[in-house]
């Protein structure tokens, strides 16, 4: 006579058959998919086929700038450091504050900062005085972490408020799992301190580009600030290549620390539509144009899934 099977068993195989046949069924009704889709606080993605192939990250996400819906994501809700796309909140309160024809001082403790934590920057020479414009432009362009520090002096006024500032922005944004420790990614007091989401970065990246003034900036392959009896003369140039290598490549701002990887949030448009998107940890981490490549893959299967969706009647 068989032995009865025990319930516990039963119950697992039962909860594995109906998770593939709902799995099915959202695959095959886009109505469906739109309800699963809903506690995303995005649009139900396009019908779609797959997922951009051999794109290697710890995170990342895709979205339609246009119609909000989400084309793909990895790890959307993972928190991760993200470096210095950190600056896209530092710009985004200097922008929101005003008063960019302001004129900065470069502190000798600017310049002391980025050389003492070997951190990225924009070679600002100590005594110059730029404008807050011309800092954006040496912070966002060639990601100079000393623009970020006088910025942030500036701006807070104060760092240690200035970044308080930033995480009230970030929840008035909506930015619940993203939290800022510094006002340029450095890896203070640890490499974990500061940290967002895929999902939250997008949405700070679409906030920022809502701005002209930060979308002509991060849109720059390079910039040349001529001297003048204020300051030096400058030269920056990107640290975002796919604007050298995508068609269609808006910007916007790259990250790096031993912790964050090699980060990209970026933004193109093609035929008349926007995709907006991030990857966090670039796999292999050493490898500096690992997030270009696999933005350049996610672009070209986002746009060839937007084009290939049924019009919208």
């Amino acid at each position: 006579m068989p032995r009865r099977r025990p319930v516990r068993t039963l119950t697992r195989r039962l909860i594995v058959v109906t998770a593939v046949v709902l799995a099915a069924m959202l695959a095959a009704s886009p109505a469906l998919a739109a309800l699963a889709s809903a506690a995303s606080g995005r649009p139900a993605a396009l019908a779609r086929s797959g997922a951009p192939a051999d794109v290697y990250a710890g995170g990342a996400d895709l979205v339609d700038a246009g119609t909000g819906a989400r084309l793909w994501s990895q790890d959307l809700s993972v928190r991760r450091p993200m470096g210095s796309i950190t600056k896209v909140m530092t710009a985004l309160l200097v922008i929101r504050a005003g008063g960019l024809n302001r004129e900065i001082r470069v502190s000798t403790a600017a310049v002391r900062y980025v050389s003492k934590d070997d951190a990225s920057s924009a070679g600002l020479i100590a005594g110059d005085v730029l404008t807050a414009r011309q800092l954006l432009e040496a912070m966002l362009v060639p990601s100079g972490c000393d623009a970020a520090y006088l910025l942030a002096t500036a701006y807070g006024p104060g760092r240690a408020a200035f970044v308080r500032k930033m995480n009230v922005m970030a929840q008035a944004l909506g930015l619940t799992s993203t939290h800022f420790s510094g006002f340029d990614g450095m890896p203070y007091p640890t490499e974990y301190s500061t940290y967002s989401t895929p999902a939250d970065l997008v949405r700070l990246g679409e906030d920022a580009m809502r701005y002209p003034v930060f979308r002509a900036i991060v849109a720059q392959r390079g910039y040349y600030l001529p001297g003048s009896a204020l300051h030096h003369s400058y030269a920056w140039q990107t640290t975002n290549d796919l604007l050298a290598s995508y068609r269609g490549a808006l910007g916007i701002k790259t990250g790096d620390t031993l912790a964050a990887g090699n980060c990209l949030l970026f933004e193109a448009r093609r035929d008349g539509r926007t995709l907006i998107g991030v990857i966090l940890h670039a796999n292999p981490t050493t490898l500096p144009s690992a997030p270009v490549t696999y933005a350049s893959r996610m672009l070209n299967w986002g746009f060839g899934q937007i084009a290939a969706a049924p019009a919208v009647r």
